[in-house]
């Protein structure tokens, strides 16, 4: 389940609840769902019941609101439980199968994941733009405007600070993937950094080798694989009856094979659902830079969950025999390369097999 799905979800709950006179509230046109900002407050948050009160009777019954709410969404397909957070915030945890579920999405589609007509019926004014950075902006945004089924017509060019150096002195300084990165990168109102010492560097600071070593090593883990014979497979958390005690900190053997349980697999997780709405956002308000920023988060993402889930059997090969916990973790790290993948195809930049 994306957080458009999630969304929609709890849209539709609020307005079953208002039909069904359990709620006296005015339906919103939206809800909004977030990744909360703590590990363990659930796969997402909303703030919706708080939003309910104030337009109702007060700030007060966010509380009653919410768990009107709450019994209703768990009983929704695929959400596993839902909390309440004081004073009226909704934590969803979303079922095993759900997770498998959206890996299994990302691989199916590939460089096409978060493609689509969310922006069906939308018409995006663009107009061409004379100098570099407005025309490389306005070129990049038409292909995400078609890429979630919106419609370019005539108008006024992306609105970005104006760099003082040719198009052509720029890729003899930074060559084409750092150059598109440089101008693309920052927020239209901010000046580009257009430093080749900065751009070009193999180090962490840069954030464009952060993105591209992140889709080698996606890369690289799927030809390890091959050798080991491995074949990624996201597995759904099994029935089971409730943990008294939390998750083991010895991650190559979980209670669970192949269920995401670890707080980096629930963000990395998090990061891929929220990549189609980040690519409407991006062509809506014609800000590449959007889509650079998701880019850079889920290539720390995919970090953080590679450090803390090994996805490999450790030791020399054959020591240890690789498990479904290590075919799940491959699927979710192919899945992560595969939007990666997507996203610096769309920004016009390379994704590296190797690096």
């Amino acid at each position: 389940m994306t957080p458009a799905q999630l969304s929609r979800t709890v849209l539709h709950t609020v307005r079953r609840a208002v039909e069904d006179d359990e709620l006296c509230v005015a339906v919103p046109e939206r809800v909004k769902v977030r990744t909360p900002p703590r590990p363990g407050c659930g796969d997402y948050a909303t703030n919706v019941a708080l939003l309910l009160a104030r337009g109702a009777r007060g700030e007060g019954d966010a509380l009653v609101i919410a768990e009107v709410l709450r019994r209703r969404l768990v009983r929704a397909p695929g959400i596993a439980r839902v909390d309440i957070a004081a004073p009226g915030f909704l934590n969803i945890t979303l079922e095993g199968t759900s997770h498998a579920q959206l890996v299994r999405a990302v691989l199916s589609q590939g460089l096409r994941y978060g493609h689509g007509d969310a922006l069906a019926g939308v018409s995006v004014p663009l107009g061409a733009g004379d100098e570099v950075r407005a025309a490389l902006v306005a070129h990049v945004v038409r292909g995400l405007v078609d890429a979630t089924g919106g419609v370019v017509v005539p108008g006024d060019g992306p609105v970005v600070r104006a760099v003082p150096v040719s198009g052509r002195d720029l890729l003899t300084r930074l060559g084409p993937d750092a150059a598109r990165w440089a101008l693309l990168r920052p927020a239209g109102h901010d000046l580009p950094d257009l430093d080749p010492a900065h751009l070009l560097s193999q180090r962490e600071d840069n954030a464009l080798f952060r993105v591209q070593y992140a889709h080698a090593r996606t890369r690289a883990l799927m030809r390890n694989a091959g050798q080991f014979g491995i074949i990624p497979e996201p597995q759904s958390e099994p029935q089971s009856e409730p943990q008294s005690e939390p998750p083991s900190e010895s991650h190559d053997a979980p209670a669970e094979p192949g269920a995401y349980r670890h707080p980096a697999e629930a963000a990395l997780l998090a990061l891929l659902a929220d990549y189609p709405r980040t690519l409407e956002a991006a062509a809506r308000h014609r800000a590449p830079d959007r889509l650079a920023r998701q880019l850079v988060a889920l290539a720390d993402g995919f970090f953080r969950f590679h450090d803390a889930c090994p996805a490999l059997p450790s030791g020399e090969s054959g020591e240890r025999k690789p498990s479904a916990v290590h075919r799940s973790r491959l699927a979710l790290a192919d899945a992560a390369g595969a939007v990666l993948a997507g996203g610096l195809h769309l920004l016009g930049i390379s994704a590296p097999e190797h690096l």
